[in-house]
């Protein structure tokens, strides 16, 4: 047992009318004493239920953050490209088509980088991972090594942070999640978390409104304006940074001025842009990789449009494209030129050379 944890833990859960939350210093030494598990099972679990009941504060959610910056990797930084980190949620998807591959391969054939961090199938929601889409692709993320994978990606501008190999003491946190029942608040501190040490845009999904100004105080708190050439929210599908096509997409948009950040809301309606529908339905993964061939063959199928709509939206704000108009043609472009294939010829050859 960790006496220091265990004053944690009853600092967090004494109950609604006497726990406190913790500062941002005493956050990163909780869930430093996690990861590295030196804090028992029980007092784990006790501490991730009592914060889901209290709700992580921003500075909780920064000092967490601070404990992966120290004891997580960090993919360095690559020359001559504009980044992405994708931050979907870690359960996956269980309803919508996820169209993240093909969307990273659509900027990577423009130049433009994509990293995301993510893991096996992990509860609660046990929804499809991107990792398993890509291995339909003919991709396997989960082999490499966190020098290989830099490689990879400064070759390619593709790259994958798979937990279990790359951040082991968080994969060691996943099974709490399973016998919980329940999201802790590493869900949320996730949606934020940034394995890449260069400037990138971050892009982050979310749900409800209140975990977007949460996460928003998150990052304010920790500089994280100033190391970052930009923040994007994304009201997704199912959380994650897929715009949908049968609403309108709500937007923000966070970036460095001055001595702080500049915000903008965008309101996006798909259909203004011929890009409107129902949303595809999540079946099997033969299904999606079915369509995901057809899609990079440049042959229409149900993922076309919500390739093409997330793509063109991408190559706007990487600035690829002067307007989202231009990024949607530049999207289809790319699609029936072959160039989003192309790009995923390079990343399979690139990986069988390792």
């Amino acid at each position: 047992m960790s006496d220091a944890f265990r004053l944690l833990l009853k600092q967090v859960g004494s109950g609604t009318h006497t726990s406190k939350s913790l500062s941002r210093e005493a956050a990163a030494e909780a869930m430093t004493l996690m990861l590295k598990q030196e804090a028992t099972p029980a007092q784990i679990g006790a501490f991730m239920i009592a914060h889901r009941i209290k709700r992580p504060t921003p500075e909780e959610l920064a000092g967490m953050l601070d404990a992966y910056e120290t004891l997580g990797p960090q993919v360095a930084a690559i020359d001559n490209a504009t980044v992405f980190v994708f931050c979907h949620p870690y359960d996956g998807r269980s309803r919508t088509a996820p169209v993240a591959p093909l969307v990273g391969l659509v900027l990577a054939s423009a130049g433009v980088a994509s990293l995301c961090p993510g893991g096996r199938r992990m509860p609660t929601k046990f929804g499809v991972p991107l990792v398993e889409l890509w291995q339909k692709l003919g991709v396997d993320w989960t082999g490499l090594s966190l020098q290989q994978l830099h490689r990879i990606f400064a070759q390619t501008h593709l790259g994958l942070v798979y937990l279990p190999t790359h951040f082991p003491l968080a994969e060691g946190l996943t099974r709490y999640r399973e016998e919980l029942g329940k999201r802790p608040p590493l869900a949320s501190m996730e949606l934020v978390w940034n394995p890449y040490a260069g400037s990138a845009t971050l892009v982050s999904g979310f749900v409800h409104p209140p975990t977007e100004e949460r996460l928003l105080e998150t990052l304010r708190i920790r500089g994280g304006f100033s190391t970052n050439s930009g923040v994007l929210f994304i009201k997704g599908l199912e959380g994650s940074c897929d715009l949908p096509r049968d609403r309108a997409c709500i937007i923000s948009h966070h970036h460095p001025q001055d001595n702080g950040f500049a915000s903008e809301r965008l309101i996006l309606h798909p259909q203004d842009f011929g890009q409107g529908g129902s949303e595809v339905a999540y079946t099997t993964e033969a299904d999606w990789q079915i369509c995901a061939q057809q899609t990079l063959a440049g042959e229409a199928n149900p993922l076309w449009s919500a390739t093409v709509w997330n793509s063109g939206f991408y190559l706007w704000q990487a600035k690829q494209a002067d307007s989202l108009e231009a990024g949607i043609a530049q999207a289809e472009e790319s699609l029936t030129s072959g160039s989003a294939h192309e790009a995923l010829t390079q990343l399979q050859t690139s990986l069988a050379k390792l």
